[in-house]
């Protein structure tokens, strides 16, 4: 079977379709999975670990042989572990093949292939009998099949399926138990992801259009990490409420349900958003706890421990609502088999027998599904429209001709509001030029601003009225952009406009640089660092897994995806600190056409402070003109021990050294590095080392 995988053309701002290899899949899943993640999580595993001991021993004294179900096994760690516990048989479920292998391997290397059975299968095809995958149903069963939603993964599904033909009525469950927690809270930041806000353009106040501003919003989660979020970034409406739990050893429905917690407000404000983590029991006496809850409800908030396979979830409301100080209130969330959502109502009002259990949200407008939520932050950022203003102010003129090209942007807009003559707006697809369609309409521009939907090189005189652009613009922003660099679609598209422009045309941004950062990650290193030994089992097998994986998927392509190459993170969720100074390593002059000849850069930046280095984070910086500069990466300086500040809005580049480097800090070491754009791939190829005096 042929395997064809999306990849992202900065030449031409499209998802490519590219044909791999028959290994591809293997050996791309096995280089991007985060299991050192978990493999890493200390916490995680050794409560896992005593709620399995904890199990076993009272499966044991009730005179019970122990047989383990372990649905989710991945690397067969929690099947090791109730194994060493006492257990006397366990059954490993694991759907993905590539990790089924690295199970069997790991397994034999640690000496338990007679007491586990890995099984290649979802959980609900595996068959009990004398001559079905499992001889007898288990008295234990062990499951990791939790998202950052509980949910998300299908745990209902298979708890219900497991419960039903392939545990005794009788069995332990380990985690025993989960508990969603919710609190509603006001906060300018993050409802600033979910909604259009109004802005103000030379006194004139741009609205969003009626039908984004009354839609419920996209349904999925929005994940994060949320320990990144400040306390004074929020207001908190109500307490920390206990929506409801699960409990695992009994049978599970995986039907709708919903479920209500009463309160009243602690403080007036507009309710928003709902902040929301889970807790797992490993035991029915709930002594072993494994806590989601975010860093800021620690008393020491160093103590919580990091992870980054399971998270937070933050919920937008469908509406904002005013709550008073001291009003009674009904917080509701509703589950069906896959997903959470919440609403709020007043208490008098849950109270009555008619009301409906609300249906989950979904997107009218387009706009949710257009904009991710990062994207809305970006174009709520006032700070950050205001730069773009200005830049369009000082370049405008009464007879400015202007053509923007950006994905669902509202640069056409404000240059509208600017005084242009004429604007145009390129939009790469139809939901794209709808939204922004509602916009200019709600704002009663319609023939002022005109939306077309081509590409850069469709597009003709005759589209522009026969008139050439004096003005090019972009932010730039291309949804298919997953790399900083590209968004670099914007400069082949000035080239592919190039007889269309004016002699002396303005494009803004005028140029970008590409910079860099040496790191030291406080945590995010484990995403990507080999594990050895876990709880005192060897997984070794696994490390070379990933370790070969990526080396032969490096072989197999010509872009940069693996962890050997950049990769896209948002640092704002992944503090890390500075362990050289940031420098601009290449500029790109977007006011002249896409060289045929590659760029190249080098240098190298020395250490100035004491630490571990990482990798490297890289990003872009737009000069919409001579003195406007919008950064898509460091926000700030750095401070004197070195930390950094991260855009919200986009992701950054990072590189993983193979090894980290200890840094002395006294500028004897420096990381020597090399950059290569190539114009004919849009793409750039990067080597790093370190050099010691």
């Amino acid at each position: 079977m042929k395997t064809f995988c999306g990849r992202a053309n900065p030449t031409t701002g499209s998802l490519d379709w590219v044909e791999e290899s028959d290994e591809y899949d293997y050996h791309q899943e096995i280089a991007r999975s985060c299991y050192a993640d978990m493999l890493h999580d200390h916490d995680r595993n050794e409560k896992y670990y005593q709620g399995i001991r904890a199990a076993v021993a009272r499966v044991k004294a009730r005179g019970e042989r122990v047989i383990i179900l372990d649905i989710g096994t991945g690397t067969g760690l929690l099947s090791m572990m109730a194994i060493t516990a006492g257990a006397d048989f366990c059954y490993a479920v694991e759907v993905f093949k590539p990790m089924a292998e690295a199970a069997q391997c790991i397994v034999e290397k640690n000496g338990f292939t007679d007491k586990i059975k890995i099984i290649n299968k979802h959980s609900t095809d595996v068959t009990v009998g004398p001559d079905g995958d499992m001889q007898m149903k288990a008295n234990i069963l062990i499951t990791e099949l939790f998202d950052t939603e509980l949910i998300g993964e299908g745990a209902l599904p298979s708890y219900e399926h497991a419960h039903q033909n392939l545990v005794q009525e009788s069995c332990e469950a380990v985690p025993h138990r989960a508990t969603v927690y919710a609190q509603l809270v006001e906060s300018e930041l993050l409802w600033s992801w979910a909604q259009l806000q109004p802005v103000e353009v030379e006194g004139v106040r741009l609205v969003p259009p009626p039908a984004v501003g009354h839609c419920a919003g996209a349904h999925s989660v929005c994940d994060i990490q949320l320990s990144q979020v400040p306390p004074c970034s929020f207001t908190p409406l109500g307490p920390l409420c206990t929506m409801f739990s699960v409990d695992f050893s009994k049978p599970v429905s995986s039907a709708f349900q919903s479920h209500s917690s009463q309160f009243v407000a602690q403080s007036g404000g507009r309710a928003q958003v709902v902040l929301s983590w889970w807790d797992l029991d490993m035991d029915p006496s709930g002594s072993i706890v494994c806590t989601m809850a975010p860093s800021w409800t620690y008393p020491q908030p160093k103590m919580a421990p990091w992870r980054d396979h399971w998270m937070q979830s933050v919920y937008f409301l469908p509406e904002e609502s005013r709550v008073t100080e001291g009003e009674a209130l009904s917080l509701t969330v509703c589950h069906d088999d896959y997903s959470l959502w919440y609403s709020l109502q007043p208490h008098s009002q849950q109270d009555s027998q008619t009301t409906a259990p609300p249906s989950r949200p979904c997107c009218t407008c387009q706009a949710h599904l257009l904009w991710t939520r990062p994207r809305f932050g970006e174009l709520n950022d006032r700070q950050r429209t205001e730069s773009y203003v200005s830049a369009l102010r000082s370049v405008l003129r009464e007879d400015s001709v202007c053509l923007s090209v950006s994905d669902g942007s509202l640069l056409p807009v404000f240059a509208h509001m600017l005084g242009a003559k004429k604007v145009y707006s390129l939009e790469n697809s139809r939901m794209s030029k709808q939204v922004i369609e509602q916009v200019v309409d709600a704002n009663l521009m319609k023939g002022d601003v005109e939306l077309l939907e081509m590409r850069p090189d469709q597009l003709t005189s005759n589209d522009l009225g026969g008139e050439q652009i004096s003005v090019l613009m972009g932010e730039p922003y291309f949804s298919t952009s997953l790399l900083p660099w590209h968004s670099l679609f914007f400069w082949y598209c000035r080239t592919a406009l190039a007889g269309l422009l004016q002699p002396k045309a303005t494009i803004l941004p005028c140029s970008a640089t590409l910079h860099m950062v040496a790191v030291e990650f406080q945590d995010l290193w484990r995403i990507r660092a080999p594990c050895g030994k876990c709880e005192g089992f060897d997984v070794t097998p696994m490390d070379e897994m990933v370790q070969n994986s990526s080396h032969l998927s490096l072989q197999q392509s010509l872009d940069f995806r693996e962890s050997r190459e950049a990769e896209p993170h948002p640092l704002w969720e992944y503090p890390c600190r500075a362990l050289t100074q940031s420098t601009a390593i290449m500029t790109f002059d977007f006011t002249q056409c896409v060289p045929q000849q590659p760029i190249s850069s080098q240098g190298s930046l020395p250490f100035i402070r004491i630490g571990r280095c990482h990798g490297v984070a890289l990003w872009m910086e737009y000069h919409l003109t001579s003195d406007i500069t919008v950064s898509a990466g460091l926000i700030g300086s750095i401070s004197e021990q070195g930390n950094c500040e991260w855009t919200r809005h986009r992701k950054q580049g990072v590189y993983f050294f193979r090894s980290p480097w200890e840094s002395s800090g006294d500028g004897r070491a420096a990381v020597s590095y090399s950059f290569t754009f190539e114009p004919s791939l849009g793409d750039i190829k990067m080597d790093f080392s370190i050099e010691s005096h």
